[in-house]
């Protein structure tokens, strides 16, 4: 992508495709059940379209950061506390996932249940973002 010249559509339609490509990963790896970074996978695909959706909304780059709750303030998405909640949870996959503690944790606690919960959080704040998208 280009950063020198912002086009609103190029720019959401890049973000958006991402998104998908990214859902698509996270469930191959659910298939293949590699669940941490299925969870991982899942968080990219929400960051990407919370940025399409700024791209969208606010006619500019998104802000390089993988904080999903401050991407959708700096949206305008109203937030209650279930949405604000989800969001941070989903965050924590990004880190978790890329920055493992000694023992391992979150990769112990991503069985098949609490992954196929989490993922299911995914999709659903995926069909609330595609929602907000024109």
């Amino acid at each position: 992508m280009n950063l020198d010249r912002f086009d609103k559509n190029t720019v959401t339609a890049y973000w958006r495709t991402e998104a998908e490509e990214a859902l698509a990963v996270a469930q191959h790896l659910m298939d293949k059940e590699d669940f941490s970074y299925a969870l991982f996978f899942g968080h990219l695909a929400v960051e990407k379209l919370l940025k399409a959706l700024y791209a969208q909304e606010r006619n500019d780059h998104a802000p390089p950061t993988h904080n999903l709750q401050r991407l959708a303030l700096a949206c305008g998405l109203p937030l209650d506390e279930d949405r604000t909640e989800g969001l941070l949870a989903i965050t924590e996959f990004n880190l978790e996932a890329r920055y493992p503690d000694l023992k391992r944790t979150f990769r112990i606690r991503c069985t098949r249940d609490y992954a196929q919960a989490q993922m299911a959080r995914i999709e659903e704040t995926l069909a609330w973002l595609r929602s907000r998208l024109m």
